[in-house]
Order: C-alpha cells, then sequence, then structure tokens
C-alpha cells in the first residue's frame, strides 16, 4: 500500500517565509517520514522553495520519500517557483535519494567545529584586540540598536556576491524591518543572537558584520547545546584588511566568557577560500561535507 500523505499546518512562518508540511503515514496510522517546504516571500527569492525530506531508516525504498517529493514539488509548482534547493550530507541515502529524482549538485558546504579544549583563548584574544587602523568594533545581543540599524541593515548586501556555486539563490534584499525580524524570530525560539560589526570611523558606518547564535537566554545558565556562527561578510570596498577574522574572533571570546563549555559550528562553501582560512586560522577544524541540490521546475 502506498503511504497516506497528509498536509499539515506549519506554525513556522516568518516575514522573510512560510513553510507548507506534510505527514507520510502507513495503514496503521504509524508516521514514517515528513516534508517541508520553505517558500520566500521576499522581493529577490520569490522563485525559490528549500526543501526538508525526512525517512524513517526502517521506511525507507517503499516509496515513502519519493511520495513526500511528489508532493513538494506539486506545490511548488503551483506557486511557481522555478527552483528547490535540499542539502544533504554527501554520500549519505539522502543525497543519493536527490540525485536519482533529477536534482543536481550546485553547491558543496564544508561543516566545521571549535571544541571548548580547541581554543587558543591566548591567540584570539591577540587577533580579537589587535588594533585595525581606520576600524573599531561594536556589538549587541538581539536586535540591533536603532542608532546602527540603518547601515547595519546595508552591509547585509556585503552577502550578495558570497560564492553560491550553481545555486539559483536570488538576491536577499536587506532593510531594517527584516533585521528585526530576523532578530526577533530567533529569540523567539529561546535563542540569542549575538553580532559583531566592524564600523568605518571616518563615516561612522558599518562595513561588515558577523553573526552568532547561541542557545538559551546567553546569561551562562548552563544550557547545553551548539553555538552556531550565522552570516560573517565585509563590503568589497574593505575587505582585505582582516576584518572578517577580527569580527569572529571577538564573537568567540564573547561565546567562551558565557558558556565555557560551549562547541561552536560554522559552514562555508567549499570554494570560498578567504573563509576556509578565517576558520583555520580560529581553530575550527572540518567535520563533515554537505552537498546542496538544485530541481529546475
Amino acid at each position: 500500500m502506498p503511504p497516506r500523505i497528509t498536509p499539515l499546518v506549519d506554525p513556522d512562518a516568518i516575514p522573510s517565509s512560510h513553510r507548507l508540511a506534510w505527514l507520510a503515514s502507513g495503514t496503521d496510522c504509524v508516521p514514517l517520514g515528513s516534508a517541508f517546504l520553505r517558500l520566500f516571500t521576499k522581493e529577490g527569492q520569490t522563485h525559490l522553495a528549500e526543501l526538508d525530506v525526512t525517512v524513517h531508516p526502517a521506511e525507507r525504498r517503499q516509496g515513502v520519500g519519493t511520495a513526500l517529493l511528489d508532493a513538494a514539488i506539486g506545490a511548488a509548482l503551483r506557486e511557481r517557483r522555478r527552483a528547490v534547493v535540499a542539502q544533504a550530507p554527501q554520500g549519505s541515502p539522502g543525497s543519493g535519494f536527490l540525485a536519482a529524482r533529477g536534482f543536481r549538485e550546485v553547491l558543496t558546504l564544508t561543516y566545521a567545529r571549535l571544541e571548548p579544549a580547541g581554543i587558543d583563548l591566548g591567540r584570539i584574544t591577540r587577533i580579537a584586540e589587535q588594533p585595525h587602523p581606520g576600524y573599531h568594533l561594536t556589538a549587541w545581543t538581539g536586535v540591533v540598536p536603532t542608532e546602527l540599524a540603518v547601515t547595519y541593515a546595508a552591509s547585509r548586501c556585503a552577502m550578495d556576491d558570497m560564492p553560491m556555486g550553481d545555486t539559483d539563490y536570488g538576491t536577499v534584499v536587506w532593510d531594517v524591518e527584516r533585521v528585526v525580524a530576523a532578530a526577533e524570530a530567533i529569540a523567539n525560539r529561546g535563542d540569542t543572537l549575538y553580532t559583531v560589526a566592524a564600523v568605518d570611523a571616518s563615516i561612522s558606518a558599518i562595513v561588515g558584520f558577523s553573526e552568532l547564535v547561541l542557545p538559551g537566554d546567553g546569561k551562562g545558565d548552563g544550557r547545553k547545546g551548539d553555538g552556531q556562527h550565522y552570516g560573517t561578510a565585509v563590503l568589497p570596498a574593505h575587505r582585505g584588511h582582516g576584518l572578517g577574522l577580527w569580527m569572529k574572533a571577538k564573537a568567540i571570546l564573547h561565546a567562551h566568557g558565557l558558556h565555557p563549555e560551549l562547541a561552536l559550528l560554522t559552514d562555508t562553501a567549499a570554494n570560498n577560500t578567504p573563509m576556509l582560512r578565517v576558520n583555520d586560522a580560529l581553530g575550527y577544524r572540518p567535520t563533515h561535507t554537505a552537498v546542496e541540490y538544485q530541481l529546475d521546475l
């Protein structure tokens, strides 16, 4: 018997996107797998959807994943999306599943981890304290302060030329409303966003940023988990001054001061050589590789 596919109501809606969801179940109503399709709704990405399909290992190769995929792709077509992206660990069953169903490889990502025992506090402190003439660092927790919001939102375009391989990713258009909403979404799920920004002192404008999300309220409550670096980028005119390394070092010191037991995770496009060098210099060690796949509709 083919699995029963039931559409679900997914409450995970944010200002820039919303998700559709499906549950696959057997004749006895036991869940077999699920699919989520994130539909991006902001200017520059309305052509794109992001897919996540999960099937219980004992239920694979029985048509469950295919049925969920069919439901999701049908929805993407009805929503007039031209590209669906999905990610899977390199060499995993998920990777083989996507490739067999017409998805093509468009980007390779290197995941890396900084263990607490691997943090060289002396070296990272020296990096964070090294002067960078013409620039200074500022930092905040949660929503960007009002007086910094406009130049911070403008600095987000530093991500526009990040290596994305052949992914039809579009352009993320950032404004103050969007950066505030992103920070609030992280807070609403119980995590803490810490942002370090590089400021061009001559014009008092933010020209680079590095984001780190920490589990819990960020007050040293001892909650276990991993911290996760989000975006780190510098505007093109200000690259070559070591600002990315500088900002990321300050973020590491902040996290270690709050949660000395916390490991930190980062992921980087395999062809983003400058950021891979930054990660290596800070002590991050690769853990695995993932592949971004795309289906053109």
